[in-house]
């Protein structure tokens, strides 16, 4: 978790206030995020840059703030790609209300998904896996989500639509972790440097990794219209310049304050890309998600589209005045 971040527990015990541009702006928006290395440039928009917000930590991931939003306990999300347009394919699917729309671009280099399983298991590669039962943090999240995609990769999607694999809710990466250790589930798939203190140490053991097709990190609001947005993404901009010109004090940040080694925050570093400006989305990499997801059967393609889903475009970032 993010020590010195304005941070409240996302439990459920988030005060739950009807949406209001006029109090938001008085008392600074509630943004989730996942306290990860990727969360650095959050910290510095805080501490340097005055960011108005309470950042509401969701070690979960996407999924719980998918919760959250449409429970109105935070008023945006800084997620995965996958979970987001999945959870949005979802509402649309069942003709519901979307919870919330992407208004932003927050890393534009794809996810590395680390492959795991028990450090005593039977498998010893990918192909060892098929059929078997895969730890998720929620159903929708990205953990959830990306199984399918490696499923349809190595030909394993089913014709009668039966899923792949059994999922297994675990909520948290600790429990995934104690999971495939205690056979609760069979492997997991998380996010690699985030996984790699735990394979280096013994705990769990590497099967492999797969890298999403698309940019990996995407900001979602409830209202994309609120005016706040603008002093947010701004804040965020400088954030994310401040962690560009000042990989030192990154490093020491990571390797300090949340849970990776200083040698696994500099590879790290080498291989992230944050957006220059984080305001709006490519709808093109929204329709490479749709289609992925659609051919490995998390959603039905031929149902949502693009223009439903994303508020802000790359080409109108001015929308958010």
């Amino acid at each position: 978790m993010l020590k010195s971040l304005r941070t409240i527990p996302a439990s459920g015990a988030v005060s739950r206030r009807a949406f209001s541009t006029g109090r938001v702006a008085k008392e600074g928006l509630r943004i989730g995020y996942v306290p990860e290395h990727f969360s650095t440039p959050l910290h510095f928009a805080q501490k340097y840059f005055s960011l108005n917000a309470t950042l509401t930590p969701f070690p979960a991931g996407t999924g719980h703030m998918i919760s959250s939003l449409k429970a109105s306990e935070i008023d945006v999300g800084i997620g995965l790609t996958e979970g987001w347009v999945a959870g949005l394919a979802k509402a649309m699917q069942a003709q519901e209300t979307a919870p919330y729309k992407p208004v932003g671009t927050y890393v534009e280099s794809p996810l590395l998904w680390a492959i795991s399983t028990g450090k005593d298991r039977e498998f010893h590669d990918i192909g060892d896996l098929k059929g078997k039962k895969v730890g998720v943090s929620r159903i929708g999240s990205g953990s959830y989500v990306m199984p399918f995609v490696l499923a349809d990769q190595h030909g394993w999607l089913r014709s009668d639509g039966h899923p792949p694999f059994e999922a297994v809710p675990l909520e948290t990466f600790a429990k995934l972790r104690d999971g495939v250790n205690d056979k609760s589930a069979d492997f997991f798939m998380w996010e690699h440097f985030t996984t790699k203190k735990y394979w280096d140490n013994g705990s769990i053991k590497r099967l492999g990794e797969v890298s999403t097709p698309w940019s990996s990190w995407k900001i979602v609001a409830r209202d994309p219209l609120d005016k706040s947005m603008q002093a947010m993404s701004d804040a965020i901009n400088a954030g994310i310049l401040y962690f560009n010109e000042h990989q030192q004090e990154a490093v020491d940040y990571i390797s300090t304050e949340l849970d990776y080694s200083k040698e696994d925050a500099e590879e790290w570093m080498k291989t992230v890309e944050f957006a220059k400006d984080v305001r709006g989305v490519d709808p093109k990499v929204v329709e490479k998600t749709i289609q992925t997801l659609g051919k490995a059967g998390v959603l039905d393609a031929q149902k949502v589209g693009v223009e439903d889903m994303v508020a802000i475009k790359r080409s109108s970032r001015g929308s958010f005045h």
